[in-house]
């Protein structure tokens, strides 16, 4: 037996034994936790009491000692659980997510008619704005296909794979995605990049069809993050906006392993990011510097979005492609760079324009993270990230 960060796993990574060390540890973890804030809070009380109504004592400085202990002790656990041991940053599972106040209430939604949100109890199924949460057993996927496919529509789906990304992902990315992306849907791909003639042609099934469009070759590989937003906004007002109804815009480097149907079109889609979903909103990356025009205030936000994958309809991605891309280039005057660089501003925009259906993490999981029970039937799949291979 290996003890990797504190939590034992068998050579063959048992998921029993992993489980195990995470609930003990999550346990211990909230005992903690829960212990020095209860108590710091007695101590704080009884030291304000003695030590500044009354006339101080010796126990003061004890009291006030003590108070330090269990303040730093807090503080160092949830630095632990955040930015330290990876085994330890699991126990964010025993974070709760919270109910859907509407779970007793039929929702509906154009894709996939009457959504069961009581079917999850374990997670969180809607927003405070009547949005749906998906996730496996909320929804039936065959009525989402019969209702795409009554609707006569074309879907696009866009990538960009610049520099080694192309040769790292794209053949996969595109395999996969004619294995379990909108099956049975009229598909067009958009493929991004500044090698045309590199890029696999795969056979596709019918009414599906490649396009390809070339891009500038940009020095760093920030800027490639950054100019996607003004180029998917020039692509929507083109073609791509003339051919597809809904688009869809996912990042190169992860592949498809479960089926991606209709069931995840709205007006407008968000993506919960695997790594923060269960995090408490006052934790969540945003973009702090009140001078970018990313920035949200303490107490602003919803949900951390993953930029990896977001959609909507042509008109809606044309609204939120401009926001962001207007909001880059307002940083870029005053010599400004957003924290996660176009993620900083997508979650700005969904955080003034909410998103009319959020995908669970589900939808976007990393293998990275490890098994959850309440991760049932991951859809895509993101790849180890090999920055030093891929980045110049």
């Amino acid at each position: 037996m290996d003890w990797n960060c504190f939590v034992p796993v068998t050579r063959d990574r048992s998921f029993l034994t992993w489980l195990l060390a995470e609930r003990v540890y999550g346990r211990l973890l909230h005992q903690l936790l829960s212990m020095a804030l209860k108590e710091g809070l007695r101590y704080l009380h009884g030291y304000k009491y003695k030590c500044v109504l009354l006339m101080p004592s010796p126990s003061c400085k004890t009291s006030k000692r003590v108070l330090w202990w269990l303040i730093l002790l807090a503080a160092g656990l949830l630095g632990l659980l955040l930015y330290g041991l990876p085994g330890v940053r699991h126990l964010e599972i025993f974070i709760p997510m919270g109910t859907c106040p509407l779970a007793k209430m039929s929702l509906r939604d154009n894709f996939t008619g009457l959504l069961h949100l009581w079917a999850r109890p374990d997670v969180l199924t809607c927003t405070s704005w009547g949005a749906p949460i998906l996730w496996d057993g909320t929804f039936d996927p065959d009525v989402a296909q019969q209702e795409a496919i009554q609707q006569n529509l074309t879907i696009g789906l866009t990538v960009f794979a610049v520099g080694r990304y192309l040769e790292k992902y794209l053949a996969r990315f595109l395999e996969t995605a004619e294995q379990h992306f909108m099956v049975g849907q009229r598909v067009v791909y958009y493929v991004f990049t500044e090698r045309p003639a590199a890029v696999p042609r795969l056979p596709l099934g019918p009414s599906r069809q490649l396009r390809v469009e070339r891009v500038q070759r940009e020095r760093r590989w920030q800027d490639v993050s950054m100019e996607r937003m003004r180029t998917l906004h020039a692509a929507l007002g083109g073609r791509l906006g003339r051919e597809a109804h809904f688009v869809f815009c996912m990042d190169v480097d992860q592949h498809f392993s479960g089926a991606f149907g209709p069931e995840s079109l709205a007006e407008s889609v968000a993506q919960l990011h695997a790594w923060h979903y269960h995090w408490p909103q006052w934790l969540l990356p945003y973009e702090r510097d009140a001078r970018s025009a990313a920035a949200l205030a303490p107490g602003e936000g919803d949900f951390y979005y993953h930029a990896a994958l977001f959609g909507g309809s042509v008109e809606a991605l044309r609204e939120l492609t401009a926001h962001c891309a207007q909001g880059q280039q307002r940083d870029r005057t005053r010599g400004l760079e957003a924290r996660w660089h176009d993620e900083s501003h997508l979650n700005k925009y969904f955080w003034l324009y909410k998103p009319a259906k959020v995908l669970s993490p589900e939808f976007c999981w990393s293998p990275e993270i490890g098994p959850r029970a309440e991760i049932r039937h991951p859809r895509l799949l993101w790849a180890p990230k090999e920055y030093a291979l891929v980045r110049d």
